[in-house]
């Protein structure tokens, strides 16, 4: 049980089952707040609710609730009245369906609230709800009448507690019209994988780790004035750097979001395509756009390339040494065979020679012996 003031009593309808409970507030604020003052003399600044009919301050006790009808008559509206409207959510939560958590619109949740057991005697029903909501993944709408009108309300499970988050009607949220850009605007793969990766470099984060600066800073200003010492320095706002495109701007966060984080970038240094620009190229990075990654299968067989390289510049270079052999045996067959034919054409030449010079011989041997005369 939470040792707060409950701000409502009356009980959960969960179809015949009524279970007793009290309405705590969920959420707290540590908002800092200040007292309006008189700037010349610092002297408290008050509200005080007079009547205008007596011309008097009065007391906390002595207010009550009216309407102003249009006439500008004040109809008196106590909290008996209130208590006893014809309604069944007067005093009761009235749960009126179960839906899927997703069904529910964020921009309708206000207010949020725990429902604590009312007593012993609600404990058990209490639990049957808190687990029925748990095995069925689905919330609880209801209706309910708190601060003088009826609302709508989700219950749902939060540990071993039930929560109820007050909605707004449907009619009391406004549609996003004339919201959103009235120009046609392109949104290249490559922009989009930037954002892609500027989100992932973001990543997560435990919602524990986040805390309001600004009140811590507003906390320091005070301490300082109230002790007289010197204010504290606000921080030098950070060198913007001149960024004159949307893929500049993506490409200087990603990279101011890793060194951040201690991340070392890759990349040589790019111009923009814009003058003026400069821009570190990041890793590129795969994305649900990019193409798929290489299986065990290609590297093998890229690797088995490169393997197979070697062998084909062996086999390359065998076939030239086959044909300078080849060539060299047919230049050596070539000048054989030209060295036996000049040898032939010398014997031959030789051999005539030797016939010329027996003719010769024989033609000089017969001039030479004299002719026998007949009688």
């Amino acid at each position: 049980m939470l040792h707060v003031r409950s701000i409502w009593n009356g009980a959960i309808s969960f179809g015949l089952v009524s279970i007793p409970i009290k309405l705590v507030n969920a959420t707290e604020s540590h908002a800092i707040s200040f007292r309006q003052i008189h700037t010349e003399d610092g002297g408290r600044i008050r509200y005080r609710k007079v009547c205008e009919l007596e011309d008097r301050e009065v007391s906390g006790a002595e207010i009550g609730k009216g309407y102003e009808d249009a006439d500008g008559t004040i109809i008196p509206i106590t909290d008996e009245d209130l208590a006893n409207l014809p309604i069944p959510t007067a005093r009761t939560i009235d749960i009126v369906a179960f839906v899927p958590a997703d069904r529910i619109d964020p921009l309708q949740m206000d207010a949020a609230y725990y429902l604590a057991a009312g007593g012993a005697p609600a404990a058990k029903p209490y639990t049957l709800l808190r687990e029925a909501l748990k095995r069925s993944n689905k919330v609880a709408i209801a209706k309910y009448a708190l601060r003088g009108r009826e609302r709508l309300g989700m219950l749902r499970v939060v540990g071993n507690a039930i929560a109820m988050h007050g909605l707004l009607w449907p009619d009391e949220v406004r549609a996003p019209e004339g919201v959103a850009p009235d120009v046609d605007v392109t949104v290249r793969d490559k922009e989009l994988d930037l954002a892609d990766a500027l989100m992932d470099t973001l990543g997560e984060v435990d919602l524990e780790d986040l805390h309001d600066e600004y009140r811590v800073a507003l906390e320091e200003v005070i301490a300082a004035k109230a002790a007289g010492e010197e204010l504290p320095e606000a921080p030098a706002p950070a060198p913007g750097g001149k960024v004159l495109d949307l893929m500049a701007a993506l490409e200087k966060s990603v990279r101011a979001a890793k060194e951040s984080r201690g991340e070392e970038v890759a990349g040589e240094a790019e111009e923009a395509a814009e003058a003026g620009a400069e821009v570190t190229p990041l890793p590129r990075r795969r994305t649900t756009r990019a193409a798929p990654k290489e299986t065990g299968g290609k590297k093998t067989t890229a690797a088995a390339k490169k393997t197979a390289a070697p062998a084909s510049k062996s086999k390359s270079a065998a076939k030239k040494t086959t044909a300078k052999q080849t060539t060299a045996k047919q230049t050596t067959a070539k000048q054989t065979t030209a060295k036996q034919t000049t040898a032939k054409q010398t014997t031959a030449k030789k051999t005539a020679a030797k016939k010329a010079t027996k003719a010769a011989t024989k033609a000089a041997e017969k001039k030479a012996t004299p002719r026998k005369r007949t009688a």
